[in-house]
C-alpha cells in the first residue's frame, strides 16, 4: 500500500473514460490504482494514477473476476467503479462476494439482464410510454418494406444470455447491418456471425445523437448529464468522439422516465436519437458504467467519478449536481477513427461525408474548441503514450 489514504479501483482500457476518472478521483485526494490488462496504455502514463496493477483481459471473465475481488480484498479499497462492459455484469452477478469487502453501486442482476437485452429495453420504454424504435426479433421479423437496422440484441454476450457460451466466455458484439427497404438479409448468416438471434430495429433517421448519464440511488436521480454527440468514431454513427454538453428538458424527461421505470441503482448512459420525423428522443441502448465520452461530463462539471466514490462510501448528499451547458471535448485517436471510417467503410442508409471537408472540420473545431480527453499540458504522459503507439492500433482496428 502506497499510502494511508483510502483507495478505488478503475479497471480501465484503451479508451478515455479511465483517464478521466483517474483524473476526477485523484483530484479529490483518493489514492487511484489503475488495473489493465495491458500496462502500456496511455491512462497508466499519468501523473494522477497512483498506482498500476496488471489484470486478465476481461474477456477471460472468471479470471477477471477473480482479479478485481483480489483488489476489491486489500483494506484500502474502498469501491470499485465499473468503466468496462463486463465490469456492471459480473459485480451484479457475484455482488455478495464483492459486499464482503467493497461498497458497489450497481444495479440488482435481474435488472441489469433487463438493460442489457435491447429487446427487452425497448419494452421497458413502452411500459415507461416513452418513445422507442420499433424492435424485434430477428427470427420473428417479417416487414422488411422499410430501412431497418439489424444488430446484436446484447453488446455483452455471456453465457447467461446466449445458450452457447460456457461459463466465464464473453464476448462484445457490435456488428451492426444497415438494410434498405424492401431488401432482406441472409437471416442464418447473420445469426452464425454474432453467435445468437439478433434484434431488427426500425432505422430512426435522425437528426442528432445524445447521450444521458445518469447516477441513482434505488429508484432516486442524484445526478444527470446530457451531451449531444457532433461526431462519432464512425460517420455512421459509434461512440462520441466530438461532444458538447447540453441540457433538453424533453431528453431528461424521457430518460428519467425510463430508468424511473427499471428502478435503476447506479450508473447509467442511455443512447438517444432524435427522431428527424417526430422530434422523439428514442433509446439505442443502455450501459450500465462510465461511458467512453466522459471526459466531456468532467470537463462540464459533472464529476460522475467522484459522485460514484461519495455514494460508494455513504456520502450521496455531497452529490453537488449540475454542469456547464456548451462544455466539449474531443477523442483526438477517434477523430482519426472517424476519417478512416469515411475511407473504408459503407452504409446504404447513410451518405459518406466527404474526406476532405470532415478533415477541415475537425481541424477547425479542434482550433475553436482545444479541449481533449488526453491531451493537458500539465499531464502530457498520456497523449504522449498514444502518440508513439496509440493511434496506429486505432487504424488498425478500424482497417481490421
Amino acid at each position: 500500500m502506497a499510502d494511508d489514504r483510502d483507495a478505488v479501483v478503475i479497471p480501465a482500457s484503451r479508451y478515455p473514460h479511465g483517464y478521466a476518472s483517474v483524473q476526477s478521483l485523484a483530484q479529490a485526494d483518493v489514492h487511484v490504482i489503475v488495473a489493465v490488462a495491458d500496462d502500456a496504455l496511455p491512462v497508466t502514463a499519468s501523473r494522477y494514477c497512483d498506482e498500476v496493477v496488471t489484470i486478465p483481459p476481461a474477456r477471460d471473465l472468471l479470471a477477471y473476476k477473480d482479479a478485481l475481488l483480489g483488489l476489491a480484498a486489500r483494506p484500502d479499497v474502498r469501491t470499485i467503479v465499473p468503466h468496462r462492459p463486463q465490469g456492471p455484469y459480473l459485480l451484479s452477478k457475484y455482488y455478495d462476494e464483492f459486499d464482503r469487502y467493497v461498497d458497489l453501486v450497481v444495479p440488482r442482476l435481474e435488472t441489469l439482464k433487463r438493460a442489457h437485452d435491447r429487446k427487452r429495453l425497448m419494452d421497458a420504454a413502452d411500459d415507461a410510454g416513452v418513445p422507442a424504435p420499433r424492435t424485434e426479433l430477428l427470427d420473428e421479423a417479417d416487414d422488411w418494406e422499410s430501412d431497418r437496422i439489424v444488430k446484436s440484441r446484447y453488446n455483452l454476450l455471456v453465457d447467461e444470455y446466449v445458450d452457447s457460451f460456457d461459463l466465464g466466455e464473453s464476448s462484445i458484439a457490435k456488428l451492426v447491418k444497415h438494410v434498405p427497404a424492401n431488401e432482406s438479409p441472409d437471416t442464418a448468416a447473420i445469426r452464425e456471425k454474432m453467435s445468437h438471434t439478433p434484434i431488427v430495429q426500425e432505422y430512426v433517421d435522425g437528426t442528432d445523437e445524445y447521450v444521458f448519464g445518469a447516477l441513482y440511488d434505488h429508484g432516486e436521480p442524484l445526478a444527470t448529464f446530457q451531451h449531444r454527440q457532433l461526431r462519432g468514431d464512425s460517420y455512421t454513427g459509434g461512440g462520441g468522439v466530438y461532444r458538447e454538453a447540453v441540457d433538453i428538458p424533453e431528453l431528461e424527461s424521457v430518460a428519467r422516465s425510463l430508468l424511473d421505470g427499471l428502478d435503476w441503482h447506479g450508473l447509467a448512459c442511455i443512447e438517444y436519437v432524435e427522431d428527424a420525423a417526430t422530434g422523439e428522443f428514442k433509446p439505442i441502448e443502455l450501459n450500465p458504467r462510465m461511458w467512453q465520452s466522459l471526459a466531456c461530463a468532467t470537463r462540464a462539471g459533472a464529476a460522475f467519478p467522484l459522485w460514484y466514490w461519495l455514494q460508494a462510501t455513504g456520502r450521496p448528499e455531497l452529490v453537488d449536481p449540475g454542469y456547464e451547458v456548451g462544455a466539449g471535448t474531443h477523442y483526438l485517436a477517434g477523430e482519426l477513427e472517424h476519417l478512416v471510417s469515411i475511407v473504408r467503410e459503407s452504409s446504404s442508409l447513410v451518405d459518406g461525408p466527404s474526406l476532405s471537408g470532415t478533415t477541415r472540420e475537425i481541424l477547425r473545431s479542434c482550433y475553436e474548441r482545444p479541449d481533449f480527453d488526453y491531451l493537458h499540458l500539465d499531464d502530457p504522459g498520456p497523449i504522449l503514450r498514444q502518440a508513439r503507439r496509440g493511434f496506429a492500433q486505432v487504424v488498425d482496428r478500424r482497417l481490421g
